[in-house]
Parts: C-alpha cells; structure tokens; sequence
C-alpha cells in the first residue's frame, strides 16, 4: 500500500488501514476516472474477498421534532463501524467532508472514509466524529 502506517493510529485505525488497502487493490484493477457505482460495487467484492463484512446503501431516518423528515444512504458501511464514500471528483473538498460528518451523526457512527477514484493514485481522507 502507499501510505504510511502510522497514518492510521487513532480510532479505528486498523479498519481504516483494510479500507484503504482494498481502495487501493480497486483502483489498481479497474484503473481511474469511472463513474462512481463501480468503485462501491467493486469495494463491496474486494471487502468479501478480505472477510471485512460490509453494507451497502443502508438507510438511515432523519426525524425532526419526531417526524421522519429524510433518509440518508452512505455508500458502504464496512465492519458495522466505518462509513465509506465512493468519489470521482476532482478532489476531497468540504462538501463532500460535510456530507460525511451528516452521515456519521445520523448514524451515530463515528469514521469515515472518503475514497477519491479520479486520477492514478488514490486520494482518500478519514474524518472522525466523536458523538461526546
């Protein structure tokens, strides 16, 4: 993998680490620049084949004063404990940060994992939430 391992210490580190690699084994087979629904399929079979138990498109309720007033759909949700976003953008800016801190808060989760499958190298950011 192309990174450094101490880049993963903190919450979750390891399971970001298996994120991360299997992104980088995606982007390695399929090449860059795609749509982004392959990468999240492509995740979801390069997960099973490393025995990470992933779910894709679970919906969450948002409620407001205790009606449902929306539903949000994170990409994959990979071992019950990290929420990862599949882009093709031309880079990780805050709107896609921001919409990763929304789906850590309603799903009361608290990483996730951008993963930018534009250009040759990979380009991927962990963001962390503590619900405290």
């Amino acid at each position: 993998m192309d990174t450094n391992r101490r880049e993963f210490s903190g919450p979750l580190g390891d399971e970001v680490y298996q994120v991360v690699g299997s992104a980088f084994e995606v982007l390695n087979e399929l090449g860059h620049g795609f749509v982004e629904k392959p990468y999240e399929n492509a995740l979801v079979v390069e997960f099973g084949l490393r025995g990470i138990v992933v779910e894709q498109q679970r919906g969450y309720q948002m409620e407001y004063k205790g009606h449902e007033v929306g539903l949000y759909r994170p990409d994959l949700i990979a071992f019950g404990k990290v929420i990862v976003d599949a882009k093709v953008i031309d880079k990780i800016t805050n709107v896609e940060r921001a919409q990763i801190l929304n789906y850590l808060k309603i799903s009361q989760l608290e990483v996730g994992v951008i993963l930018n499958f534009k250009r040759p190298r990979l380009e991927w950011e962990r963001i962390i939430l503590s619900h405290r």
